[in-house]
């Protein structure tokens, strides 16, 4: 599997709404992307004002082709007017993981 974890700081009063977004990616467009996994927003006990997103992909080409469609690119705009500056990425390889039963 394939993917990226993030860190956002969001402008303040912004949170839900950045919350709003995934949600509505999850339940819309997570269904019709080839490759799509899994996705988590966390809100940090210790960092107020940041989020931590999580995104898993089958592999690494349907996260590229994921991140290359304009359909994306228009969402994530909308996430990036929420943000007080563009995300730190840190894409890779999971070598380990899984959902417990």
């Amino acid at each position: 599997m394939y993917g990226t974890i993030f860190r956002m700081k969001v402008k303040p009063g912004q949170e839900a709404k950045v919350a709003e977004l995934f949600n509505a990616w999850t339940k819309e467009r997570g269904p019709k992307v080839k490759g799509s996994v899994a996705g988590y927003v966390l809100k940090p006990d210790k960092r107020p004002g940041e989020l931590i997103g999580m995104a898993v992909f089958k592999d690494k080409a349907t996260y590229k082709a994921n991140a290359a469609d304009p359909a994306q690119d228009k969402w994530f705009r909308q996430v990036r007017a929420l943000l007080q500056a563009d995300p730190e990425w840190e894409d890779g390889e999971y070598l380990a993981g899984g959902a417990a039963s």
